[in-house]
């Protein structure tokens, strides 16, 4: 028998008042007088489970839904209508045992003490989540190490860089080893080589400790490494949930190539190699199959003085556009 979903989300939606204001003084001064709101839906009649110990990644553009849902499932906001389950409790109830067992790192918010350092929320937070010192102790060290901030517990938040900041708040988003993580944007702001350790201690941690990790990314090697399955949101409402390499393979079978020349680039031998998605001189972009990436890179370097060349993924949004095309 299939155990009970560790995440589950029924028919959920959430929509906000906003208010509306005519232009000009007459309406500032009707607003006065007259307060009107029209309905905005953030998120619209959704349902997924996820189950005990998957890694899933959460994906949209910006406006999607995606930080709404999180909000709903950590019990910051409560839905318009529908049901959510987090481990078999209603996140907004707050109960202790639901608490004690969820953690959630948001880019934008911060929950360590601001002018403090960060050692300081490390502490609070193993009163709070009742982690004896023994546990305490090993934990510290280990997630600092792996994570490279022992030397930034003693200095104060609000000295930090974005990406320091957002290293030390999942450190003490984890402390007490919960079993539901959510993470939003979790390697913002960081290097490419934190970004790679980040992405390995977040694999680590859910093979470990068998935690349940719902994450957020505009990086699509957060996603490719991390994630299995991938739920797409836009408008709201859910485009895609299944397989990442299936939604890769029908919706980005190609590469993303930007490239820099010395001299000016021939648009017809570009034609030839890849779809020409942007040309100005010497730079261009084009989208070439993933199969034949290592072949037309070699005959670019061999054909042309090239002065830049990166290979990307093709950005989430333009993925989740194709999804929507298909999808609308």
């Amino acid at each position: 028998m299939n155990p009970a979903p560790a995440i589950r989300v029924r028919n959920l939606s959430k929509t906000f008042q906003v208010p509306v204001k005519a232009p000009g003084m007459r309406g500032a001064f009707r607003a006065l007088f007259k307060k009107e709101n029209r309905i905005v839906p953030a998120v619209q009649d959704i349902s997924f489970d996820i189950a005990p110990g998957e890694l899933v990644g959460f994906l949209g553009p910006n406006g999607a839904g995606k930080t709404t849902t999180l909000k709903v499932l950590s019990g910051l906001l409560y839905p318009t209508s529908g049901e959510v389950e987090i481990l078999g409790f209603a996140p907004w109830k707050r109960e202790k045992d639901f608490q004690m067992n969820f953690s959630m790192v948001m880019g934008q918010r911060t929950q360590l003490w601001w002018d403090l350092p960060a050692r300081e929320t490390f502490v609070l937070n193993q009163k709070i989540f009742e982690i004896s010192d023994k546990d305490f102790r090993e934990r510290r060290a280990r997630i600092t190490e792996l994570l490279d901030i022992g030397d930034l517990l003693e200095v104060p938040v609000k000295k930090l860089s974005l990406g320091e900041r957002m290293k030390a708040e999942l450190a003490c988003a984890i402390l007490h080893y919960p079993k539901i993580l959510l993470l939003d944007e979790p390697t913002l702001g960081l290097d490419l080589v934190m970004q790679k350790k980040l992405r390995n201690f977040i694999r680590d941690y859910n093979r470990e400790t068998g935690s349940t990790i719902l994450l957020t990314s505009h990086n699509m090697a957060d996603v490719e490494e991390l994630c299995k399955r991938v739920i797409i949101i836009d408008g709201g409402r859910i485009l895609y949930d299944g397989d990442l390499s299936k939604i890769v393979e029908r919706y980005a079978p190609d590469k993303l190539v930007t490239l820099t020349s010395s001299v000016p680039l021939d648009i017809a031998g570009l034609k030839a190699l890849g779809k020409v998605i942007s040309h100005n001189g010497s730079s261009a972009e084009l989208e070439i199959p993933r199969k034949d990436v290592s072949r037309v890179m070699g005959l670019l370097l061999a054909q042309v003085p090239v002065v830049d060349l990166s290979i990307e993924e093709l950005p989430i949004e333009e993925i989740i556009r194709r999804v929507f095309l298909e999808n609308g």
